[in-house]
């Protein structure tokens, strides 16, 4: 065999083998060629999106990447976009690091698109920030609550004297005290949340969900519509599930109240393979998915919703995902989410077994 032929041959296997997704655009920006790593990135074959717009594969959310694409032909010059946000045709988003190389010695120029998914990056350094802020919340709740609760219990003490000895309108006075006092007590027992260890046993997720879309269709005055997707495989689980009620309960409300009439909220729960959670991989993992279409969380608020006293709502406490960060955090889990206009979606891991 001719070594042009064997050299030919070698190049073409390493491309087939690269574990980088590579796409090879004319200067329409029209595929032609992608390798085996961007048919797995994708979903769709080579063959059948040869001469197919880049766009019907993905849209950079953005807007940047063609502006970069004929910035590199222009320029002669390689350009690296970091963290770049693609929507794919099915919905769904995935971030990468794109390098976009112009191939001028080709006539006409083509341009050779680089991606290196970094979603599995992002979420463990997500994953870590969000186990830091309950860390720290609960620290500065608890610190909060003793500071509070003390002088609380005086105040509450020397109003019942006066109520003692005190006239009617004495009484009065001490009356709105009293339940002032109470009204904040209980404010901060809520920011608390419970103290009670889990008391596990095996628990169905599934009936823990149908118990909390019970809870949540009972309400005369809800219009929206909750949506099942459930693999019926999953095994039980270790848990408390009164706990794991409440956290996914306000989960579901908070998807339901975000929501206009007539919207759906998708319950779905799916099964993860040799995932890790803080640090600690894990043969089997519950993924549940709590899916809504409102308006979102506003961007200025999304690196503190995990923090209490944190809401857009004008009634709200800003008690409900610190409490469920927290209870899910107790069975080894983790509670992440993304949030954009019209698609808000909240995701609770929990391990099936001890990591390693």
């Amino acid at each position: 065999m001719p070594d042009s032929a064997l050299s030919s041959d070698l190049a073409a296997r390493i491309l087939a083998n690269q574990v980088t997704a590579l796409l090879l655009l004319d200067r329409d920006y029209r595929l032609r060629f992608m390798n085996v790593a961007a048919e797995m990135l994708f979903s769709a074959s080579n063959a059948t999106m040869t001469g197919q717009p880049i766009g019907q594969l993905l849209r950079c959310t953005s807007g940047a990447l063609e502006e970069r694409a004929q910035t590199a032909l222009e320029n002669h010059q390689p350009v690296t976009e970091r963290q770049v946000v693609l929507e794919m045709v099915d919905g769904h988003r995935i971030t990468v690091d794109c390098t976009l190389v112009p191939m001028v010695e080709e006539s006409p120029p083509m341009l050779l698109m680089e991606l290196r998914q970094v979603d599995r990056q992002l979420r463990l350094s997500r994953e870590e920030q969000l186990i830091r802020q309950n860390e720290t919340a609960r620290t500065l709740v608890r610190g909060l609550a003793h500071e509070i609760k003390n002088p609380l219990g005086g105040i509450r003490g020397a109003a019942q004297l006066l109520e003692m000895d005190g006239g009617d309108a004495t009484k009065e006075y001490t009356s709105i005290i009293l339940k002032e006092v109470d009204r904040l007590g209980a404010l901060v027992d809520g920011m608390l949340g419970t103290r009670k260890a889990p008391v596990k046993q095996k628990v169905n997720i599934h009936q823990v969900l149908e118990r909390v879309a019970g809870l949540v269709e009972s309400d005369p005055d809800s219009e929206v519509k909750l949506v099942r997707d459930y693999d019926p495989s999953i095994p039980d689980l270790e848990g408390d599930p009164d706990q794991l009620v409440q956290a996914l309960l306000n989960l579901v409300r908070n998807a339901v109240q975000a929501s206009q009439p007539g919207q759906e909220v998708l319950l779905q729960t799916r099964v993860l393979r040799q995932f890790t959670l803080a640090g600690r991989r894990h043969r089997l993992v519950i993924q549940i998915n709590v899916l809504d279409h409102g308006a979102g969380i506003p961007a200025e608020l999304q690196h503190s919703i995990f923090f209490p006293m944190v809401t857009n709502k004008a009634e709200g406490t800003g008690l409900g995902l610190p409490i469920a960060q927290s209870l899910v955090h107790r069975h080894g889990g983790l509670i992440e989410f993304e949030s954009r206009p019209g698609r808000t979606l909240f995701t609770v891991y929990l391990p099936l077994e001890s990591g390693s």
